[in-house]
């Protein structure tokens, strides 16, 4: 059964050496993420399980253990999804995961085995839902790390450039994440989430499925849109 969650953004910019001179401005984001993590340790897990949207290459399992690095971004950084005695074989962890593998790195993670679950942005919510279901039901206690963006269209610059339905998309996934409405995260509509590049959907729609019969309450740690790209940190616990 879902015990505790964690809604994390997932840009590589939350590596400092990935953002260089602008890492400071992801400084309150990174001790938000940290603090999530946190509330994921003191529910003591069974297992964790870690899923980020990705593309084909990146869809499925990942063992604890799996490498991931930044270097297509630029920076000879590598990083492991949680501690394993030799390394995994297999493919290379997607950017979502490996983002998650790195907070998990940096605040020490040791508390439960860990796996990974690379999923395509496009699953619909059904699926979504009974992905969820069946991942709730992997322990006696599980924990979810939820990686995703919101909209990425919140301003000119932003990677989607302006699109004036964003900051309401955004608005109300923070306000559903923030009070762990599931009726509300279910509801959010695939094709919009695709119009606003908003790469979290599925990974909520997920998280929706697993919490269905567990009695979990929200917490909104932190919300912003740097670089007009929605990022939010929520726990349910």
């Amino acid at each position: 059964m879902l015990v505790a969650a964690a809604v994390l953004p997932c840009p590589p910019l939350l590596v400092p050496e990935v953002a260089a001179g602008a890492a400071p401005e992801l400084d309150a984001a990174r001790a938000a993420c940290a603090d999530a993590l946190g509330v994921l340790a003191a529910a003591r897990p069974d297992l964790l399980v870690v899923i980020g949207s990705a593309d084909p290459a990146g869809q499925g399992s990942f063992p604890q253990g799996t490498a991931g690095s930044f270097r297509g971004f630029g920076v000879d950084v590598d990083v492991r999804l949680g501690a394993a005695p030799h390394p995994v074989p297999g493919p290379e962890l997607p950017p979502s995961l490996a983002v998650a593998g790195w907070l998990l790195e940096r605040t020490g993670w040791a508390d439960a085995p860990i796996e990974g679950l690379g999923v395509d942005a496009s699953l619909p919510p059904e699926r979504c839902a009974g992905t969820g279901r069946e991942l709730g039901a992997r322990a006696g206690r599980v924990a979810l790390l939820v990686m995703g963006d919101a909209s990425a269209c919140r301003t000119l610059k932003a990677p989607g450039y302006l699109d004036d339905r964003a900051a309401p998309f955004d608005a109300e996934v923070a306000r559903a994440l923030g009070a762990a409405d599931l009726a509300a995260l279910r509801a959010l509509d695939p094709a919009l989430a695709h119009e606003l590049k908003a790469s979290g959907r599925a990974p909520w729609q997920i998280l929706a499925g697993a919490a269905e019969h567990a009695d979990l309450t929200g917490a909104l740690l932190y919300e912003d849109a740097p670089y007009g790209v929605g990022y939010l940190v929520a726990t349910w616990s």
